[in-house]
């Protein structure tokens, strides 16, 4: 008797092909997603010595309350691994744009906190960052359903 992923596979449709449109916005959408961020970060970078990692990590927590997160809660708003966003955090707190304080929750936690040159940081890199996502981006979407992208886009990462 077939197990029940052998049941599936038989009793499921056969796949649909891509029509050529589908096609080449499934080939595009592949490009952007490794192109984009590492032309946003090759412009701050270049215009700001402050790559798009730092950016984010200040942003991240310019927005959390009293600018605080827990190391692993400021990871995964990253994105990143906690070992990947240790090392981002740490180059962050020796520029002075962050502390890292022990979680008065459990002791055991590590939490970023925003210093005031950190916030300084971020409001002046910010005008780079606006003006690259506009250029390399959002330019790009004249005349779409923004709104209408941003949900497919929210449903999609989901």
């Amino acid at each position: 008797m077939p197990d029940a992923t052998q049941r599936m596979k038989s009793d499921a449709e056969p796949p649909i092909p891509l029509n050529p449109d589908e096609e080449a916005l499934v080939r595009s959408l592949s490009r952007v997603i490794y192109s984009l961020p590492r032309a946003l970060d090759a412009d701050m970078t270049h215009e700001q010595r402050l790559p798009l990692i730092e950016y984010q990590a200040l942003m991240n927590l310019s927005e959390a309350p009293d600018r605080r997160l827990r190391m692993s809660d400021l990871a995964a708003a990253c994105d990143m691994s906690l070992s990947g966003m240790t090392g981002v955090a740490r180059r962050l707190e020796d520029q002075g744009f962050i502390r890292r304080v022990k979680s008065e929750q459990d002791g055991r936690g590590w939490n970023a906190v925003l210093t005031d040159a950190g916030l300084s940081r971020l409001e002046g890199a910010w005008p780079t960052h606006l003006a690259s996502v506009r250029r390399r981006f959002l330019d790009h979407l004249e005349g779409l359903d923004l709104k209408t992208l941003g949900a497919v886009f929210r449903t999609v990462a989901t």
